[in-house]
Formats: structure tokens, sequence, C-alpha cells
């Protein structure tokens, strides 16, 4: 049964360029990662400052050897003079779903 793991990013408006474009160039990352699905990152337009970071898995056990290996490489990278950049987001929660029904476009 597939896994959904939604990130809750706090991130002020002047911080939401920035934001977007760290997703932008890690493009590729997480799509080689064994048990990947889907991804998302869903950008607020009306009453809050949170962005939704939309990853869906094959299991849990896929999501944590992702957040065990490379996802935390990912998140390592340095700024100028080896130093990491400021995060953009100022909170973030992780919320976890089981998919339980599911539907597609007929076709035709």
């Amino acid at each position: 049964m597939s896994v959904v793991k939604i990130n809750v990013l706090t991130v002020p408006e002047e911080q939401r360029e920035v934001l977007e474009k760290r997703f932008a160039s890690r493009a590729g990352v997480v799509e080689s990662q064994d048990g990947f699905e889907w991804f998302e990152l869903l950008r607020p337009v009306e009453g809050t400052d949170q962005y939704l970071v939309y990853t869906r898995w094959r299991s849990e056990e896929d999501f944590r050897n992702w957040m065990s290996g490379p996802m935390q490489a990912a998140h390592r990278g340095g700024g100028e003079g080896g130093e990491r950049p400021r995060p953009a987001a100022s909170d973030s929660t992780v919320w976890s779903f089981e998919v339980v029904q599911q539907a597609a476009p007929k076709a035709g």
C-alpha cells in the first residue's frame, strides 16, 4: 500500500522565490530513488504562507530509506564558503497518510 508524506513548510513571502528555486535545482534527485512514486510542490494562493511538499512512496520503508540516505545528502549541500544556506522555511511539519482509495480519469 502506498504512503503519502506531506511536508508543510511555513515560508515568509520574501523567501518564496528562494524555496522554489532550491526545489527546482534539485529536480531529478528524488525521481531515481527506489520506491518513489510522485512529487508535487504546492504554492499557496490565498490565506496562508504554507507550501505543501507532496511525495508518494511505495512503502514506509522506501520513504525511510530516502530520508536516511539521499535526502540527507541533498539537504547537506553547502553554500559559498562551504556554509549551508539559510533555510527558506521558518517551520516544517510532516503529515503521513496511507492511500486507501484512489481514482484516475476514465479513458476515452
